[in-house]
């Protein structure tokens, strides 16, 4: 069995499951809404508050697809339910980040602005910061998946070279870096 596919998702009190036909599961929380396609291959029930997944044999098409579906439905409870965060930081000088609303505004090196709207569903803070600091940046959103494509996104606006490290990174993320030119020996 998979390790990951045989756990059951216990689902909290704030968030109400249904199972539909056509095998999608949509959960419903505080936060928000949320619904998934699971293959008709894997068999979704709920019993006692929690959603079990199992698979009718051990292909490996079927033992890797447990897993994942199960992990897709557990990330949807803990986003409707607590939510997801990701901090990214801009290292370099004169690297800022700017929310507005549902917009931001980059100032990375570029010649210009980079400007990007973000989903109804991702919101962002950029908390002040001290002198000598680097700025920081806060998205927030109750789909895992979406918050981490917008992530990506962004980091790929000015991705950390590994000299000196500027770009934008996340927070706690370790870079690999490598020496710069040393001068010739004579």
């Amino acid at each position: 069995m998979s390790r990951i596919g045989k756990l059951p998702v216990n689902l909290p009190s704030t968030v109400s499951v249904e199972i539909l036909p056509g095998n999608v599961v949509k959960v419903k929380g505080p936060l928000g809404e949320l619904s998934q396609k699971v293959d008709p291959s894997i068999k979704v029930t709920m019993e006692n508050n929690e959603l079990k997944f199992e698979r009718p044999s051990d292909l490996p098409r079927y033992r890797s697809m447990h897993g994942l579906y199960r992990a897709l439905v557990n990330n949807m409870v803990t986003g409707v339910s607590t939510g997801f965060e990701i901090r990214q930081e801009l290292v370099g000088v004169g690297y800022r980040v700017e929310a507005q609303g549902q917009m931001l505004n980059f100032s990375l090196g570029y010649s210009h602005d980079i400007q990007m709207y973000l989903p109804k569903e991702v919101t962002a803070e950029t908390p002040k910061i001290k002198k000598g600091d680097n700025p920081l940046l806060i998205l927030r959103s109750y789909d895992k998946q979406l918050l981490g494509q917008v992530a990506a996104k962004i980091r790929s606006f000015r991705v950390p070279e590994p000299y000196k490290g500027k770009g934008i990174k996340f927070v706690g993320e370790t870079l690999r870096r490598k020496a710069g030119k040393t001068a010739a020996a004579k």
